[in-house]
């Protein structure tokens, strides 16, 4: 079925089956950091899947295109990992949405990515990747049963071709055990309140994250994501357009108690891998997403933390392979080794400074 809408960039968007399969490509990369999440903090899973929900949907409409919408992972990272309160995972969304909205607005996102330097955004990448891998190892020896049951889901994700779809089948097995063991859940409409975090929650933690995130949002979710539009669906959607839609995205939701979000380009990667073509597939994941926000209370509660541990081992090896893909291996190495000694923002910092005086130097005659 093809609808039409009028909007600044494509101008139709189709409901099939194709556009389904794709709207499950791009939740590949949302529900597993987002169970793990509602499970490892006290985060609710119904208003975090409310908040995918909307977003999807309002996307979906604004820009006509199968644009992702996903967690911001350098912050869900650190907060499944214990490194920042959910007060403090606020304040760094906040932070990161408030900037990435006026670096949008005025056009001046090019001039940040020429300064972070690429180098320095795949040692952010590879040391959430070590955080989120020594969570889930800790996670996986309490109960090592179900961790091996996960390990054979991901083999058999694996050898039948569908490594991208390997966290979800493990998350899938993993709400089967935990309907197994408590019944299916009652629906429940998720109640909605604002909160605003409390100025306590303003830290070296949460300032020093919003900077590691902003390295990962402006490089994949603005720059890599305005990429793939272009070469999948020969759209023009400029990367500062994009990180204005993530900044007014965040500065909505937060206060609401969806968490952190961001375009991405794994997220456009999925949709397009398993057959979105238009923004039919953000309609439907949106509909299926607030399908899920009514039934997931009681879901996570049961659900098994050493099947999770091992969801966080595969994302992690997803990071770190990315962090990885770099000519500057000496540098993207040292900052995730730091990261994970120390944190991320930290190691963020301490890498600019790194990378800005090598290209002084470079340049000096």
């Amino acid at each position: 079925m093809d609808v039409f809408v009028r909007n600044r960039y494509l101008t139709g968007f189709e409901l099939s089956r194709s556009e389904l399969t794709g709207a499950l490509g791009d939740s590949v990369t949302v529900l597993p950091v987002v169970v793990a999440v509602a499970a490892l903090t006290e985060l609710s899973l119904s208003h975090l899947l409310l908040g995918f929900a909307v977003f999807q949907v309002v996307w979906g409409l604004y820009y006509g295109l199968p644009v992702s919408v996903e967690p911001m992972k350098a912050l869900a990272a650190l907060v499944i990992a214990g490194g920042l309160t959910t007060g403090e995972l606020a304040v760094a969304g906040l932070l990161a949405g408030l900037v990435l909205l006026v670096v949008g607005a005025t056009g001046t996102l090019g001039r940040v990515v020429e300064y972070i330097g690429t180098p320095v955004v795949r040692g952010v990448q590879l040391a959430v990747g070590l955080v989120l891998l020594e969570t889930g190892i800790q996670l996986s020896l309490d109960g090592v049963w179900f961790a091996l049951l996960a390990l054979a889901v991901v083999a058999v994700s694996v050898a039948s071709g569908h490594r991208r779809a390997s966290t979800l089948a493990v998350v899938a097995v993993g709400i089967a055990v935990a309907l197994w063991s408590n019944g299916a859940p009652t629906p429940q409409l998720p109640t909605i309140a604002v909160t605003v975090p409390n100025a306590a929650a303003v830290t070296s933690a949460s300032l020093g994250s919003t900077a590691a995130q902003l390295a990962m949002t402006v490089g994949n979710a603005a720059v890599a994501t305005s990429l793939l539009l272009s070469d999948y669906y020969d759209a023009d959607v400029s990367a500062d357009a994009l990180a204005t839609s993530m900044g007014a995205m965040n500065l909505l939701a937060i206060p609401l108690g969806a968490m952190p979000m961001c375009h991405g380009s794994g997220g456009v990667a999925g949709k397009y891998a398993f057959g979105a073509r238009t923004a039919g597939a953000n309609l439907i994941l949106g509909v299926l997403y607030a399908l899920a926000a009514v039934v997931a209370v009681g879901v996570v509660a049961a659900f098994p933390l050493a099947m999770l541990g091992v969801v966080l081992a595969v994302i992690a090896a997803e990071l770190g392979r990315a962090g990885l893909d770099t000519d500057d291996l000496p540098l993207a190495v040292g900052i995730g080794v730091l990261g994970l000694l120390s944190n991320v923002g930290v190691a963020f910092v301490v890498g600019i400074g790194v990378y800005q005086l090598r290209e002084r130097f470079a340049g000096s005659p």
